[in-house]
């Protein structure tokens, strides 16, 4: 990771992270809320009473995302009521991209194409891996479908260029919606 993205994730993540200390503390309904359970992502407990950015700051394996979030002007949005079904690429994800790639979509003039590629990531409503069946196709807020390929417990999300993203934690449930963890960053045609 180039040492701007860096700072941009760090300074993206202390911006966020003070926004999500102002959160109540934990409670016994963060522990379980509704039946669902607290995951652990990048070291930290995602509390399903929180929404999607309150948890999403806290997760060291999502600083890249967190940072372009903000870059693209969504944090306000991913706050919001939804539900929303996110598909989260962790670090490694963006560290896939050819080099310079992260760089040059968080610059101010490409906040559109950042926007684009960021809510390819997000469907409207609360889909559980169980709901991923094996040829679901999937609308996304971008406008653009993401297609599921099943095999065995193995949950791929294949992009509209025929790239394939594996899920690698399923159901982390937020107050506004659920995260699925995934591997690769999807990208629209």
């Amino acid at each position: 990771m180039s040492k701007h993205i860096a700072f941009l994730s760090a300074v993206a993540f202390g911006a966020l992270a003070i926004t999500a200390s102002v959160v109540a503390p934990v409670s016994a309904q963060d522990k379980m809320m509704s039946g669902k359970k607290t995951v652990m992502v990048g070291g930290a407990a995602m509390f399903p009473s929180k929404n999607i950015i309150q948890n999403a700051v806290n997760s060291k394996d999502h600083t890249t995302l967190v940072a372009a979030v903000k870059a693209a002007g969504l944090v306000e949005t991913l706050e919001g009521k939804g539900p929303f079904t996110v598909f989260a690429p962790t670090n490694a994800a963006f560290a896939k991209l050819r080099a310079g790639t992260v760089d040059t979509l968080v610059k101010p003039e490409n906040k559109a194409t950042l926007t684009k590629i960021l809510t390819y990531h997000v469907v409207p409503g609360r889909l559980e891996a169980s709901d991923l069946t094996d040829g679901k196709k999937l609308r996304t807020v971008q406008g653009e479908e993401l297609t599921v390929k099943r095999s065995g417990n193995k949950i791929m999300i294949i992009d509209a260029k025929g790239g394939s993203s594996t899920i690698t934690i399923e159901n982390v449930n937020q107050s506004n919606g659920v995260i699925q963890v995934i591997d690769t960053v999807l990208m629209p045609s």
